[in-house]
């Protein structure tokens, strides 16, 4: 299963960057082997700030057709590590063929896109800048497979 990290905005140069990188590379090599991956980002920008509708239909383009639709949202569900591989290998099993992550600006996604998700996601009740969730996501992607294949990583 292909999986997609659809956000708003430029992820430079910088610690942010060399997080998601390096989490997203552990991931490719542990993920493969289970069928998971490889994750390819997209980033979208507004050039012309014309607001969230306009980055749902920039990052409603970079979603695959057919793919699994999850929104990072803090309205979303709280789950566990484990709960999140689970589902992870659920929608692989199931035989889908994309899953897409989408990270809204720093206004959140579009309630019209939040409504076409198949999934919404929160890593809790607190705001988080857009750029550490993707951090985030991409750790807890490498998380997710390492559980998969009973990898120490993961201690609960």
């Amino acid at each position: 299963m292909r999986l997609h990290l659809c956000a708003v905005g430029r992820l430079r140069a910088g610690p942010e960057r060399d997080l998601v990188d390096d989490y997203l590379l552990r991931f490719d090599r542990s993920g493969r082997a289970l069928g998971l991956g490889p994750v390819q980002e997209h980033e979208v920008e507004d050039k012309k700030n014309a607001g969230m509708g306009a980055e749902a239909d920039l990052l409603a383009r970079a979603v695959p057709a057919g793919a699994v639709l999850v929104t990072l949202d803090e309205r979303g569900k709280l789950m566990s590590s484990p709960e999140f591989a689970a589902l992870l290998a659920k929608w692989r099993d199931g035989g889908r063929q994309d899953l897409a992550f989408v990270i809204g600006g720093a206004d959140g996604i579009d309630p019209g896109l939040r409504a076409r998700a198949d999934f919404s996601l929160s890593f809790g009740a607190m705001v988080w800048p857009h750029m550490l969730v993707r951090v985030m996501l991409a750790e807890q992607l490498y998380r997710a497979a390492s559980i998969l294949a009973g990898a120490p990583y993961h201690r609960a």
